[in-house]
C-alpha cells in the first residue's frame, strides 16, 4: 500500500494573513499543490484563526478534488462548519484554545465517551474521522470503543529522538500501529516528519494510509520550489 501525502497548506495561509492581503491565493495554492501531485490537503483552523480562516474552508471544498482533510478541536463552533461543508475526513485534535501546535494525542479512555458521541454525529453526515492518538497500544482500544475509522499517530517525540535514536523513536508507535491493524483501524500519521525521517517511519510502519506534512514541506519548499518538494517527498513513501 502507498502512503499518500497530504500538504498542510496552514503555513500558506499565515503567510497571507501577515499582511491582511490575498496574497498568496491559498485556494490556487491548494488546487496546485494537488497538480503537483499531493494526494490530500489538510487544513487546522484555529479558534484565533490565525492562520486557515473559517471562510477558507467553503472556497477549498469548492476546489479540492482529491482529499479536504479538516483538523481541529471539536468544539461546537468546529462541529457546525464541519458538518455543514462535509470534508472527506475530520481529524479530531484535543488542542487547547491557545496551543501554539498540536502537542498530544487523545486520551481516549477519559474521553471515550465524549468522542464516539461525536465521532458518531460526524460518520452519520458520511465524515471519515480520524482521531490524533500518542504512542501508546492502549489508547486505540479506546479509539475502537469510540468507533473512529482512523488513528493519527502524533509523531512530535518520533521526530525529537530520531537523529539521536530511531530504532527507539519508532518502537512504541510500531505497537500502537499493530494494535490499530489488529482491531482494523486505518492509521494516519503527522506532526515535525521531514525528508529525513519520513521513510524511516514508513518501512517501519507500511500500514500508515497518509501522513499530513506542513510546517518542513512548506520551509523546503522555500528553497527548492513547491513543485520540486511535493515530488521529493513523495519518493520517500515508496
Amino acid at each position: 500500500m502507498n502512503t499518500k501525502l497530504s500538504v498542510n497548506i496552514n503555513k500558506v495561509a499565515l503567510i497571507r494573513n501577515a499582511r491582511g492581503e490575498g496574497f498568496p491565493d491559498l485556494v490556487k495554492f491548494a488546487v496546485d499543490c494537488e497538480k503537483f501531485g499531493a494526494e490530500g490537503i489538510t487544513v487546522h483552523p484555529r479558534p484565533d484563526e490565525r492562520h486557515i480562516r473559517y471562510s477558507d474552508i467553503p472556497l477549498l471544498k469548492e476546489v479540492v478534488t482529491t482529499e479536504l482533510n479538516i483538523e481541529g478541536n471539536p468544539t461546537d463552533r468546529f462541529m457546525d462548519m464541519v458538518l455543514q461543508y462535509k470534508p472527506h475526513q475530520c481529524t479530531l485534535v484535543p488542542d487547547a484554545p491557545d496551543a501554539l501546535t498540536s502537542n498530544q494525542g487523545w486520551d481516549t479512555v477519559k474521553y471515550g465517551e465524549k468522542l464516539k458521541r461525536i465521532i458518531g454525529r460526524l460518520q452519520d453526515a458520511g465524515i471519515r474521522v480520524s482521531i490524533f492518538v500518542d504512542d501508546n497500544p492502549e489508547m486505540i482500544i479506546g479509539a475502537e470503543a469510540a468507533g473512529t475509522d482512523r488513528i493519527e499517530l502524533y509523531t512530535g517525540p518520533y521526530a525529537a529522538q530520531f537523529s539521536s535514536n530511531p530504532e527507539a523513536a519508532v518502537n512504541s508507535y510500531m505497537l500502537t500501529a499493530e494494535e490499530a491493524v489488529k482491531r482494523g483501524i486505518g492509521i494516519n500519521a503527522g506532526h515535525d516528519l521531514n525528508l529525513e525521517n519520513l521513510t524511516f517511519l514508513i518501512k517501519k510502519i507500511p500500514a500508515i494510509a497518509e501522513v499530513s506534512i506542513g510546517h518542513a514541506l512548506i520551509a523546503d519548499a522555500l528553497y527548492y520550489g513547491i513543485k520540486s518538494t511535493i515530488q521529493m517527498y513523495k519518493s520517500k513513501l515508496h
